[in-house]
């Protein structure tokens, strides 16, 4: 029996890992442990534990950490924080394998305890580039200390190999995003607007705005550049998620609410959807507006266009239902000009997602539970002249 460890820190991970968690579940030939850390266990942020829990699983082990403190000192003490709860649930829990997605700093931390507690990672999502983050370096990181890469696209493939990687444990997978929008039920429109208790007209916008934590520009400023333009489609619902527990997500969650409750007949927000409410809206609005990397990577293969602002996601491969913009009011009023037009909104429902493969969550279930680990601790490095 192999014992595969899941570490999952927020909603958006917890949306894409859930599915690869029930599979797993469900093999005979594994035993999975569930450990939840950061915004999962925050009121503040919608005790998104409870996602786990609703889809039938057991969390093996609570992670806490400082959720409430903001600023980079925070962050880098949160990190402390996590590596020394890893390592204490990892000692008892004593995993074979640790499957881990991403680039957020609570996986930096995780990884670490990992790595010098000799268990092998599996990295879901390695190779992509986000160069207004340092969420960029942070994945770069995972990868050198990880085992087996399940990537999203050939292009990541190729990137993790450049950086040593075996290509033997290098698996183009596809996003499992895109695969869950394929795969998960979705609900009707009644079910949802029941659900979120608001109306979800088709002229509706989906926003989530995230802080872009190496942007020289104030992420407090560039939200109420994006909300002023808001205020020029007067026409359309706005529906806000919250953003991530980053350097100034405070100031950005004050500015939503207010923006809320200066817009009640038009505009709700909530702390998280969960993936199916989420993946449901998406197959109901116009179009999403922000800075995810689900605007990238899930959102196109919705048949909607996404309007990417700022420099957060700059350097990921998108399909070309994707605009970006700057940060300015006038940048933004004329991105939603762009992804609102006829034209765009037809052209998103024929795109091709460089994300999409039909069997994405076969081929990581697959690496996951049979992906021989004898030696596998000993990295040599790949070069790619070989």
């Amino acid at each position: 029996m192999r014992k595969v460890c899941i570490v999952t820190g927020t909603r958006a991970d917890w949306g894409l890992l859930s599915g690869i968690a029930k599979a797993l579940d469900a093999r005979s030939d594994v035993v999975l442990q569930i450990v939840a850390t950061n915004m999962h266990l925050s009121a503040k942020f919608g005790n998104t534990i409870h996602e786990i829990v609703d889809a039938g699983l057991t969390v093996t082990r609570r992670v806490p950490i400082d959720t409430d403190s903001e600023g980079l000192t925070a962050t880098a003490t949160a990190m402390a924080q996590c590596t020394k709860g890893m390592a204490e649930a990892f000692a008892e829990l004593r995993p074979d394998l640790l499957v881990i997605l991403g680039d957020r700093f609570e996986m930096l931390a995780t990884a670490s305890a990992a790595l010098v507690m000799h268990i092998p990672i599996v990295h879901i999502a390695g190779g992509a580039i986000s160069e207004g983050a340092f969420d960029e370096s942070i994945r770069h990181a995972i990868t050198k200390m990880s085992h087996i890469h399940l990537v999203e696209t050939e292009a990541y493939r190729r990137r993790v190999i450049q950086l040593g990687e075996d290509p033997q444990r290098v698996i183009n997978t596809g996003a499992i995003g895109v695969y869950n929008i394929r795969h998960v039920p979705l609900m009707s429109v009644a079910e949802l607007e029941e659900s979120l208790g608001t109306d979800v007209p088709e002229k509706s916008l989906l926003v989530t705005f995230h802080p872009a934590t190496l942007d020289a520009e104030s992420p407090v400023e560039q939200c109420r550049n994006m909300l002023a333009a808001l205020d020029d489609f007067p026409d359309y619902k706005v529906i806000f998620t919250y953003p991530n527990n980053d350097t100034q997500s405070s100031r950005i969650i004050s500015l939503i609410n207010d923006y809320v409750d200066r817009n009640r007949r038009r505009c709700a927000a909530f702390a998280s959807l969960g993936m199916r409410r989420y993946l449901s809206a998406l197959r109901r609005v116009a179009a999403v507006v922000g800075n995810s990397s689900s605007g990238i990577v899930e959102v196109p293969s919705s048949g909607i266009p996404t309007l990417n602002i700022g420099i957060r996601q700059r350097g990921r491969i998108a399909a070309e239902s994707v605009v970006n913009c700057g940060t300015s009011r006038q940048e933004i009023s004329r991105g939603l000009a762009t992804v609102l037009s006829p034209e765009m909104q037809l052209k998103a429902k024929t795109v091709v997602n460089p994300y999409e493969k039909p069997d994405t969550l076969e081929r990581m279930v697959k690496a996951i539970a049979e992906t021989p680990l004898e030696g596998i601790l000993i990295k040599p490095f790949y070069d790619i002249n070989q």
